[in-house]
């Protein structure tokens, strides 16, 4: 008999081509357990090889995760370290297997504070997996989005691009996620209602789905949920929708 995670479930009439994840839970989710943060870290970077395979089955064909930000190099020495051999482990190990299953690796971030190996192993995976399309998985990394804008200033600076020049177009294509569309979904587990400095300028018409599910136990039919929801959505973009539409021009 097929186990839950195993089963069918329906056809989604709309799914986001893009969704990014706050990843979010995983400490208190291993506290509950009286494990170590790093514990639940692990828990948490095991999941996401699940949530990867689910957004392949559902048709997603960007998936953008939080892994780490410019601001938690503030965490403990312990925890952040790591974290960087928690991201160094999974490169190792599961590099080939992305790979061989179409996953693109992009990084977004800033790689000049890692430690010249795993920057090297970054860059390595980057480029093995460029051809790749089945599924571009995007990670942040020591990334920050007000960062990610300053540096797109300087480099407008250093570019001498004029100010009567400076349109949203060229904003996004000095961005850390050039060449990437806007996320169509953000999801947030844990049940925290922030934005935490994540794609600020790209998730300004995101629509968002928050969940009190801790990451490690976010699995395929949470994400199912949360494409659902997204699927029952009219994104309007500023702009009237259609039923307002309507009833003004009726009313003219």
């Amino acid at each position: 008999m097929p186990s839950k995670t195993d089963l069918p479930l329906p056809q989604l009439d709309n799914v986001p081509r893009h969704i990014a994840i706050i990843m979010d839970g995983n400490g208190r989710w291993a506290k509950k357990r009286g494990l170590t943060r790093l514990a639940g870290h692990r828990s948490g970077t095991e999941n996401l090889r699940r949530i990867i395979r689910a957004c392949v089955e559902f048709g997603v064909q960007y998936l953008t995760i939080y892994a780490f930000s410019t601001e938690n190099w503030g965490r403990p020495a312990d925890e952040v370290e790591g974290l960087m051999h928690i991201l160094e482990e999974v490169i190792d190990k599961e590099l080939n297997d992305l790979h061989e299953e179409g996953v693109q690796l992009r990084h977004i971030g800033r790689l000049e504070q890692l430690n010249p190996t795993l920057r090297s192993k970054v860059e390595h995976s980057v480029e093995i997996t460029k051809e790749n399309h089945r599924l571009i998985l995007c990670i942040a990394w020591n990334y920050g989005g007000r960062d990610e804008i300053v540096c797109a200033i300087r480099n407008m600076m250093k570019d001498g691009v004029k100010p009567e020049d400076v349109t949203d177009e060229l904003v996004s294509s000095y961005l850390f996620t050039a060449g990437i569309p806007d996320p169509d979904l953000i999801i947030r587990t844990s049940g925290e209602m922030r934005i935490s400095n994540f794609l600020i300028w790209q998730a300004s018409y995101s629509e968002w789905y928050v969940t009190p599910t801790l990451w490690p136990d976010f699995d395929r039919e949470e994400l199912y949920t949360a494409l659902s929801s997204f699927s029952q959505r009219e994104r309007r973009f500023g702009k009237l929708s259609d039923s307002e539409n309507e009833l003004i021009q009726n009313a003219d």
